[in-house]
């Protein structure tokens, strides 16, 4: 609780005067909500992720959110099915899709080596947090230890930060890898060096990498990921990357070494999965979806 970001909050909120608010993330919606309801804005929009609360009292609070909204939004049919499930109201949950822009190279691949203090022939795989329970990104050290016993040039940055950290840290120590798994924590620049990346990762168990995964998609890098519903909406197995169970270390390395032997074929499913991206996913899209709702809700 804080009553001084609140109260921020509602002041702008009172100087705009706005007719709609549209939240996002599970801060954000509990905040807006309560700055909104208290300046007398007539209509509230939450966004809801990819994956359900994990906690009872999570559960209760997005009820209580959703119930008190015009409308809540989803990324995709799972989370859709995921909410109702937990209580959502099915009536005001809207199916709108993340979308994402093209985005042009920052840098070179070189520039990008030598800033992060790695050789030149390195190959690179990413993985996006927020380092906890859910993301599994144990099971990522784990198979970047079985892709260094078959080679010695792949490299695993991880990017993001968490309450697991100094925990992975440690075991990053214990298998005796901290030359291949590199911690670079929460930075702006993290989607820069996508399109420098040969291989995108996401161990996750509940789908919440779903925004990284789209935007590796549209920088052009093949994936190997969870087969959870969220990312099944996004990863087509065999087109644009592979899917492999959760906790399935051994596939998550099998399937990258197999990219990493065959650029040709990690080539052809970056652009597959960039055409997927930019096409049923993009920016544009999105907006427009999110205009007509707005438009219905404020007629």
């Amino acid at each position: 609780m804080d009553p001084q970001s609140w109260w921020r909050l509602w002041r702008e909120m009172a100087r705009l005067r706005p007719d709609l608010v549209q939240a996002w993330g599970p801060a954000a919606n509990a905040w807006g909500l309560a700055a909104a309801k208290t300046c007398g804005v007539s209509r509230f929009v939450c966004r809801q992720g990819a994956a359900p609360a994990r906690t009872v009292l999570g559960h209760a609070v997005d009820r209580w959110i959703a119930r008190r909204s015009d409308a809540v939004v989803v990324p995709g049919p799972a989370a859709r099915d995921a909410q109702i499930a937990c209580g959502l109201p099915a009536g005001k949950i809207h199916v709108i899709p993340d979308g994402v822009a093209p985005r042009a190279a920052v840098g070179t691949r070189a520039d990008w080596l030598a800033r992060l203090g790695l050789g030149e022939r390195s190959l690179l795989i990413g993985l996006f947090g927020p380092l906890r329970e859910a993301q599994r990104v144990k099971d990522a050290i784990w198979a970047a230890d079985l892709l260094k016993v078959i080679r010695d040039d792949v490299h695993l940055l991880v990017f993001g930060d968490g309450p697991h950290r100094e925990r992975l840290l440690r075991f990053r120590g214990q298998v005796h890898i901290r030359d291949k798994v590199h911690f670079l924590g929460q930075r702006s620049d993290a989607l820069d060096v996508l399109p420098h990346l040969d291989v995108f990762w996401s161990a996750s168990a509940s789908g919440e990498s779903s925004g990284g995964i789209l935007a590796a998609m549209a920088s052009g890098l093949p994936v190997v990921a969870t087969d959870v519903p969220p990312t099944r909406e996004l990863v087509v197995p065999g087109e644009t990357g592979y899917l492999v169970r959760v906790g399935d270390r051994a596939g998550l390395a099998r399937w990258t070494q197999q990219l990493l032997e065959s650029p040709d074929l990690a080539r052809r499913l970056g652009e597959a999965g960039r055409r997927r991206a930019l096409g049923e996913f993009s920016a544009e899209k999105m907006a427009r979806r999110y205009a007509a709702l707005y438009d219905e809700l404020l007629m």
